[in-house]
């Protein structure tokens, strides 16, 4: 097993990790059965963004949710400004804005922390009403977005992206800056493709 990517050694995907210098911090909520899944591809985001977290669970202790979300990640105490990266949706009446994005965006004083919640959609709605705190947080909803490129799983709508692409599309937002998560969008191509590689050939 790689210790790394935590996958076969056949089936490495660490040769796909592209590190990128990145202003927000990002959380990673993974639903465990997401951890075990060949088709994952949060674990290889997380792997290419160096302020990022990742934490396994459906529902955690409030406690250790209040210090996921808001203790700084810095040795200087900053604020930080967590994020969730969920959709509105019809149910939701009280959906909060995000907080605008900190004049001195590069200073240690605040910094973003993008929340990403790694599961199926419905496992995810599950994840949201288990954790009241997530349900407090300011949302950030995606819109015209491209379709997505994951063809290893089954989308219900076009626009449906997977962790690792609504991510990307996220920071895109947040910082303004497309062409920096460029290059990560184009190695999750190289990760799709060898997923689909591992797939039995229809017999004729």
């Amino acid at each position: 097993m790689c210790d790394q990517c935590r996958r076969a050694q056949s089936a490495c995907i660490c040769h796909w990790i592209r590190p990128v210098e990145h202003q927000v911090e990002v959380l990673f909520l993974q639903h465990p059965l997401e951890v075990n899944n060949a088709k994952n591809s949060a674990r290889l985001l997380h792997l290419s963004l160096p302020h990022s977290r990742m934490t396994v669970g459906e529902k955690f202790d409030a406690d250790e949710l209040q210090h996921l979300l808001y203790d700084s990640s810095n040795e200087r105490t900053c604020t930080v400004h967590p994020v969730l990266l969920y959709p509105d949706t019809s149910a939701d009446h009280k959906v909060s804005l995000p907080p605008p994005w900190p004049e001195a965006a590069d200073s240690s004083d605040h910094v973003y922390r993008l929340v990403v919640l790694d599961a199926t959609w419905r496992k995810s709605r599950k994840m949201l009403y288990l954790n009241p705190m997530l349900q407090q947080l300011p949302r950030l909803p995606l819109a015209d977005m491209p379709a997505s490129h994951y063809a290893i799983r089954k989308a219900h709508k076009p626009d449906q992206l997977s962790s690792f692409e609504a991510t990307c599309h996220a920071l895109m937002q947040l910082e303004n800056d497309a062409d920096k998560y460029l290059p990560l969008l184009t190695a999750f191509d190289g990760f799709v493709a060898q997923q689909q590689a591992y797939r039995p050939e229809t017999q004729v």
